[in-house]
């Protein structure tokens, strides 16, 4: 039996390296790739070359995640706090939980099993962190409950103030913000983004949801299970995302607006009223596919016509 390994894109792989297609733009490398294995569906099945062999099946993706992590296991952290850490005396740090070096961690602060803080992240008081989250390296958290298997990526800010103001005769006046973020399990924030606390009623994360890097969600958003929301997306506060929604880049949603489950917000889409479930919208203002679409067809038509014009 062939002991293989480690994973390969399918130009570099050998012999004893799993690889995977599931992209048809990526199919001619089979004719010319030495991997031993290819994690591919059943559309490819019939062109591996016969060297290959065959790891076929309907979700390949899926397949390839899971055979990767096989020989590419995420780490145990290695228990304990680090001694330059300063951890409050009141705090409540499992044993099999990790505090890397410089961390502060504040006063009736749970950490779970096999959690591990990540260097100069700040906990701050009262947080509750389940068990094998993951706190990436300057992430500072406050005013949060995260479940299990949370993850959070470099940077993550979770739990600041939002972005609440009254105006006055002499200005600005900051309006108290009094809610949390409540992160459910299994989820995972990319570096950098920003999620803030709920002004009376708290913000939530749903189960399973992923969150890029650089995402803003305002205070009082929600968002349901399993939604994904993509880099440097702005979600305003008050917003409910059902489960399943995604949200392309740079997407832009408005304050107080529900998005129905499975929808599909478009990069560069501003979104500025509720959206349907299982509805796909693109274009600010945005608007079905289809007739965005249809428009952009109408308007190179209207330019056709009228160039040359007064030339």
């Amino acid at each position: 039996m062939t002991a293989y390994r480690g994973v390969a894109p399918l130009q570099g792989a050998t012999s004893v390296d799993v690889s995977f297609l599931d992209n048809r733009r990526y199919a001619p490398l089979l004719e010319t790739t030495q991997a031993g294995v290819v994690v591919t569906g059943p559309a490819f099945a019939d062109r591996l070359p016969d060297h290959v062999t065959g790891l076929i099946c309907k979700a390949p993706y899926l397949a390839w995640a899971r055979v990767a992590t096989l020989f590419h296991p995420v780490e145990p952290p290695e228990p304990g706090v680090h001694p330059t850490a300063l951890v409050d005396p009141t705090a409540m740090v499992d044993a099999s939980a990790s505090v890397g070096p410089f961390c502060v961690i504040g006063a009736n602060v749970e950490i779970g099993t096999g959690s591990a803080i990540g260097a100069q992240a700040v906990i701050g008081q009262g947080v509750r962190i389940g068990a094998l989250c993951r706190v990436g390296v300057q992430s500072s958290i406050s005013h949060a409950v995260l479940g299990d298997r949370v993850v959070l990526y470099p940077g993550a800010r979770i739990g600041q103030d939002g972005f609440g103001f009254a105006v006055g005769p002499a200005g600005f006046e900051t309006v108290p913000q009094l809610g949390r973020v409540v992160i459910e399990d299994g989820v995972e924030i990319g570096a950098n983004a920003t999620i803030d606390r709920g002004s009376m009623q708290d913000t939530v994360i749903g189960a399973g949801t992923r969150i890029d890097n650089l995402v803003q969600i305002g205070h009082n958003a929600r968002l349901g299970r399993c939604c994904i929301v993509v880099s440097q997306a702005g979600i305003s506060g008050s917003t409910e995302l059902e489960d399943y929604v995604t949200v392309a880049a740079q997407a832009g949603l408005i304050g107080h607006i529900k998005i129905g489950a499975k929808a599909r917000i478009g990069a560069q889409c501003g979104v500025m009223s509720d959206v349907e479930a299982g509805a796909d919208v693109i274009g600010s203002p945005a608007m079905p596919f289809r007739e965005f679409f249809r428009n952009v067809a109408t308007l190179r038509r209207l330019a056709k016509k009228g160039g040359g014009k007064g030339e």
